[in-house]
């Protein structure tokens, strides 16, 4: 193993919401259900399942009460639920909802034109949802999207970030994602960032959540790793982005990640040849290849295999 990797990280693995959420068309729910399960049994400790969010902004999602309860029993897999307001909270505990997540922007721009209020106001809104979850014996992770740039104000200060982060550990929050939403990001953008957080709040409660529109994502995540940081989301098949963000592509691979830390050394306790397989499952429904590099190399060597 790499010194300056820890021994072992935990996947999120994000694909069924912030995959699904950005296809063009609405997947079926028996597939969506499906494709959690088969993720679920993978060895992932948590698989983001769905939004409690208004059909109106993301219809692909309309079916997360029939999703929740279809979905099959895995114990010690984490199930999180994305809600952006008391009414998403109060469908998600509704449908059994054990973790909930929250949704913030370290950019002003990108508030506004996500969450119709300024970073202020988004703040305010989740307070309640997180005590309300908190008291309901709900685990509630946070998210903070556009920390390395944002579409439509560029550069975003790492005191926002920070400002961001701070406000929702001190809400409640168990851990923060730091999401890089249009891929913008560097390594070094990345350390830079997290050496400014790390000093402030520590590196326990910090994930990554790395887009791959200019190729960064991976890259990007293991230099949030060699910072001490052990906790990164990604996406089965590299599918996703952000529906809300112009010029976002795909989310990183989890499978990309689980093939680079497996030959670094690291532990993830996921399957990779059964993550590979659940992936191009699911390309085979959307009728498209995967995006993921291992997903594309590992099927194309099965088949020369067997010939």
């Amino acid at each position: 193993m790499r010194p300056d990797l820890p021994e072992q990280v935990r996947i999120v693995e994000v694909g069924p919401r912030d995959g699904l959420q950005n296809e063009p068309g609405v997947v079926p729910t028996e597939v969506k259900v499906a494709f959690i399960d088969r993720l679920s049994a993978t060895g992932l400790q948590a698989v983001e399942v769905t939004s409690f969010v208004h059909p109106k902004w993301v219809p692909q999602l309309a079916d997360a009460a029939e999703v929740m309860a279809a979905i099959g029993d895995h114990p010690g897999v984490a199930h999180p639920v994305l809600v952006p307001n008391e009414v998403g909270l109060d469908k998600a505990l509704a449908a059994g909802a054990t973790e909930v997540a929250v949704f913030a922007a370290a950019s002003e721009a990108f508030s506004q034109a996500n969450l119709n209020t300024d970073i202020a106001g988004s703040l305010a809104m989740f307070a309640p949802v997180v005590q309300r979850a908190r008291e309901a014996g709900l685990d509630v992770r946070g998210y903070v999207s556009t920390v390395l740039g944002c579409p439509f104000q560029g550069d975003v200060p790492h005191d926002d970030v920070l400002r961001v982060t701070a406000a929702l550990l001190e809400m409640g929050v168990y851990e923060v994602s730091l999401g890089d939403t249009i891929g913008v990001g560097t390594p070094g953008a990345m350390q830079d960032l997290l050496d400014r957080l790390v000093d402030e709040v520590g590196v326990a409660s910090l994930a990554v959540h790395c887009h791959d529109t200019y190729g960064q994502g991976l890259a990007n995540t293991l230099a949030a790793f060699e910072v001490g940081v052990t906790t990164a989301d990604a996406s089965a098949g590299g599918l996703g982005g952000c529906p809300f963000a112009p010029g976002a592509t795909g989310n990183l691979a989890t499978e990309d990640l689980v093939y680079a830390l497996h030959g670094s050394g690291v532990a993830t306790g996921v399957d990779l040849d059964a993550l590979v397989d659940t992936s191009a499952w699911m390309a085979r429904r959307l009728g498209r290849p995967s995006p993921s590099r291992v997903v594309t190399a590992t099927l194309a060597t099965r088949e020369t295999a067997d010939r």
